[in-house]
């Protein structure tokens, strides 16, 4: 069930990170004059205080452009560089062609491999499992590895159990086989697709395609049974980071810093208990930006290194879990 053990512990290095949020803040008032809620209500479950949204006009696809333009100034590399482009998502600006192929079209990076992934919210630590094997082939030397949503052009804004839980941004990080920055060290992703209607959104696929049926029955929003999604998520996350630290040799106490993926305070606490790694050491933005899926990762890791709470040579843990089920741990030396 693991893509990963510890036969395949990696090499590679993380050159830069940038991030990108929309302008728009839509914060809890605003959303309980829309639907029956409030902030005490969203806050006291949640601990969401308020989200970003993209305008009509803004693609995942933009949102990825301003991300990766960050990254790419924080490694100090041109596009001409790039040889690998991986984005994770669930919200592609169309179907096909890739999300990746339009990124690749606007930073002005030459015709190298670039595609999509899907792995929901574990997809960026999915995305860098798979970057990372393929520069460990010696065939690629620098990829570009990006998170990006806009979970708004899927949400039912009439639904107050997943509309206060969401919002749009991107992250995206350069990764290197060369060079100095974090290390990664190793990587235990995994899934479970044997109850899919856990976290999905029915329409608009092959299964049910678009029709005036789906349209009226609200098939092509997201659809989450979140009480089950919170019993599976702290499960899996807590198994897939134990078994990582044992497969390289640490324990939960050798930990400095947890980026974990950011979806609900509650699973973020119940997660430190079930690792017995203090909830300080974990670093939490969910409460400015909501869950931002395959974004939500590298956006807490850009900030994190932004406030400057990695010292050289501490331990980090970055933690996922997504629809599908999904999951994906992953180890680096700062």
């Amino acid at each position: 069930m693991n893509m990963s053990t510890n036969l395949n512990k990696s090499s590679s290095t993380i050159l830069g990170v940038g991030s990108y949020l929309p302008s728009r803040v839509v914060d809890n008032s605003e959303l309980s004059k829309r639907v029956e809620t409030s902030d005490e209500w969203i806050t006291s479950r949640t601990g969401i205080k308020e989200r970003r949204v993209a305008e009509k006009n803004e693609a995942t696809s933009d949102l990825a452009v301003k991300a990766s333009q960050k990254a790419l100034d924080d490694a100090g590399i041109s596009p001409e560089d790039i040889d690998l482009i991986v984005v994770a998502t669930i919200t592609p600006d169309m179907a096909f062609p890739s999300t990746a192929c339009l990124l690749q079209h606007k930073l002005g990076i030459p015709k190298v491999a670039s595609f999509d992934i899907e792995a929901a919210c574990s997809g960026f630590l999915y995305a860098l499992d798979i970057a990372d094997g393929m520069l460990s082939s010696g065939r690629y030397k620098c990829a570009l590895v990006v998170g990006a949503e806009k979970l708004s052009s899927i949400m039912d804004w009439e639904d107050r159990t997943t509309c206060v839980l969401f919002g749009d941004g991107a992250g995206a990080a350069v990764i290197s086989s060369s060079g100095e920055g974090p290390q990664l060290i190793g990587f235990n992703s995994g899934a479970d697709g044997s109850n899919p209607k856990l976290l999905h959104q029915p329409a608009g696929g092959s299964l049910e395609p678009a029709s005036m049926e789906s349209l009226e029955n609200r098939g092509h929003f997201l659809k989450m049974n979140g009480r089950e999604i919170f019993k599976s998520a702290v499960r899996v996350m807590g198994s897939a980071a134990r078994e990582l630290l044992a497969e390289n040799g640490f324990s939960n106490k050798d930990i400095d810093h947890v980026i974990p993926h950011q979806a609900n305070a509650r699973i973020v606490e119940s997660l430190s208990q079930r690792l017995e790694i203090p909830l300080d050491k974990f670093f939490c933005n969910l409460d400015k930006y909501g869950n931002t899926s395959a974004a939500s990762i590298p956006v807490a890791f850009d900030e994190a290194r932004k406030a400057s709470i990695f010292k050289k040579g501490e331990l980090g843990l970055f933690v996922a879990f997504g629809a599908g089920l999904t999951w994906s741990a992953v180890l680096a030396r700062f």
